[in-house]
């Protein structure tokens, strides 16, 4: 595919998101995964805000990306919580820089060899629900075209995550968000009993639980029970993988 080609399907794979019931993890993780796909960037992380208004992780491209320290700083000092403060980019920023704006941050990030980072709100209007955050272990620079880009995929999955607020009360869609980040720590674990139970990493757990949740239409937070109550096992998953050409 041509990158103009990768930039419509993104933008077609994130709008699909929008029906009545759809798994708001993975489309997080979509998000996060069309980012790294599009633009030069080695890992991207997504955090949404909670009941109490902090920041936590709900996806990540990569182990790392992950680490849940990187966001518990960022509830103090860190781009990403710069970015849903005021809702602006926080792009094109290297470790220099950033030293003096979130030493914190800087200390943590920089222990896995990332030397610039970039930030898009997930907002609509003057409502911000979170923000992506990229990493790179390059000095990387985003052109004017990619944070358009990026911005319009944050744009359009926040918009996924607002669809229902159209049909239903906000309770609602602060119950969905509040229910995607408890449904994280059960994927989490899941992730750790398969990779345990089947002697493979914590990523290959990851994308055979999310691809045999797609494969029987099904959340993952309800593939991830059934993996830790062993009504699933990793042939009955890894039967649900893609033939790759």
């Amino acid at each position: 595919m041509t990158r103009q080609q990768l930039i419509a399907r993104a933008f077609v794979e994130l709008a699909d998101t929008l029906v009545d019931d759809y798994d708001v993890v993975d489309l997080m993780h979509t998000l996060g995964e069309r980012n790294v796909e599009l633009f030069e960037v080695d890992a991207a992380g997504i955090i949404l805000r909670d009941t109490r208004h902090q920041l936590v992780a709900i996806a990540a491209t990569s182990d790392e990306a992950d680490l849940s320290e990187l966001f518990v700083i960022q509830n103090s000092e860190g781009p990403c919580l710069d970015c849903v403060r005021s809702g602006e980019q926080v792009i094109n920023i290297g470790m220099a820089e950033a030293t003096d704006r979130w030493p914190n941050f800087v200390s943590q990030v920089a222990e896995y060899g990332f030397v610039t980072t970039h930030a898009f709100p997930l907002r609509l209007r003057s409502e911000v629900l979170g923000a992506i955050n990229l990493f790179c272990r390059s000095h990387t620079t985003l052109s004017d075209e990619d944070v358009a880009v990026a911005q319009g995929l944050a744009d359009i999955a926040t918009i996924g995550l607002l669809h229902q607020r159209a049909v239903r009360q906000h309770e609602v869609l602060t119950e969905q968000l509040q229910s995607a980040l408890n449904s994280r720590i059960v994927i989490e674990q899941a992730k750790g009993v398969l990779a345990e139970r089947a002697g493979i990493q914590v990523g290959q757990a990851f994308e055979l639980m999310r691809a045999y949740s797609r494969s029987q239409g099904q959340l993952l937070r309800e593939t991830a029970d059934a993996v830790i109550a062993g009504d699933v096992d990793s042939t009955q998953l890894r039967g649900s993988r893609p033939t790759r050409g």
